[in-house]
């Protein structure tokens, strides 16, 4: 059985100040490195056989801490399908200002399935882009790939709801941490 393990970005700037960061490309900050540093040093014993990573700076900074000094000669897959969703409008805008300034609007943008924000991608918009991505890749897997990918948390959501058989509700009420590793085999 293929072995898959996903993970969060570490920290940034944004999410610092709590902005939505979207397809904006922001590095991670000092916290997020060692947040990254200590995805890799949990995962060190793993032999993995390929990574993949979004087209974010967050995404690959992660990944390439997660893969060095442990994991030499492995296979990089940058794919723009598992980045983070598309904030729209709202990128770089604080989140407590959003709640804020517009109340009922809010929810709606931020965690509903098929709303999206002004300009910007819904979840269900994402998953469709992720599911395209999983079903494609799944069947290049052989069963004893150690698989790695360093994504986003709306991302990671329809990842979960995939390998976890998760309602949409639950799908869509999560919220991750940097550092968090799912597990999963097929």
């Amino acid at each position: 059985m293929a072995k898959i393990f996903i993970f969060r970005h570490g920290q940034t700037a944004d999410n610092l100040e709590h902005e939505f960061s979207g397809w904006h490309q922001v590095g991670l900050d000092q916290a997020g490195i060692t947040e990254a540093k200590g995805i890799g040093e949990k995962l060190k014993g793993e032999i993995v056989t390929k990574a993949y990573q979004s087209d974010l700076i967050r995404s690959q900074q992660t990944l390439e801490l997660v893969l060095n000094g442990y994991h030499q000669n492995v296979e990089v897959i940058t794919d723009s399908r598992i980045k983070e969703r598309d904030y729209g409008d709202l990128t770089m805008q604080n989140k407590d200002e959003v709640k804020k300034n517009d109340p009922e609007y809010f929810q709606l943008w931020h965690r509903s399935y098929n709303v999206p924000p002004p300009h910007g991608e819904s979840i269900e918009m994402v998953e469709k882009r992720v599911l395209e991505f999983l079903n494609e890749v799944i069947s290049t897997w052989a069963k004893d790939d150690i698989i790695f990918i360093s994504a986003h948390g709306n991302s990671i959501r329809p990842m979960r709801r995939f390998f976890e058989h998760l309602s949409i509700d639950e799908m869509c009420s999560y919220e991750y941490i940097p550092g968090e590793i799912f597990e999963y085999q097929i």
